[in-house]
């Protein structure tokens, strides 16, 4: 393997958590479209069936909200971040996101 895992040939590139440049577009377009459709959306989102709706609102919740994790599924070195992030500011709330590969916290 020519890069040790972490590391990458160009040290001064793209910074950690930094989205994507493609990504943050799409997304702008994206959003420019809900707000163009919304009443649109609205009205179709008003024609279905109460199954249906909950349906939808299930399905968008998913995607939005990050499914929780346990203590179980963090990897050690994930564990030991959130242990020295308590140790360094114990009156604080751990309101963090930890996802199983995440050691960046």
């Amino acid at each position: 393997m020519k890069y040790q895992k972490g590391q990458s040939g160009n040290p001064a590139g793209r910074k950690p958590g930094k989205i994507n440049r493609s990504t943050e577009q799409l997304r702008n377009v994206f959003q420019q479209f809900l707000e163009t459709n919304l009443e649109t959306m609205q009205a179709d989102f008003d024609k279905l069936e109460p199954k249906d709706r909950l349906q939808f609102i299930e399905r968008v919740a998913k995607m939005i909200i990050p499914a929780p994790i346990t203590l179980e599924s963090l990897n050690d070195a994930a564990l030991d971040a959130l242990l020295e992030r308590l140790k360094n500011d114990p009156g604080q709330p751990v309101g963090i996101t930890i996802y199983p590969d995440d050691v960046n916290l």
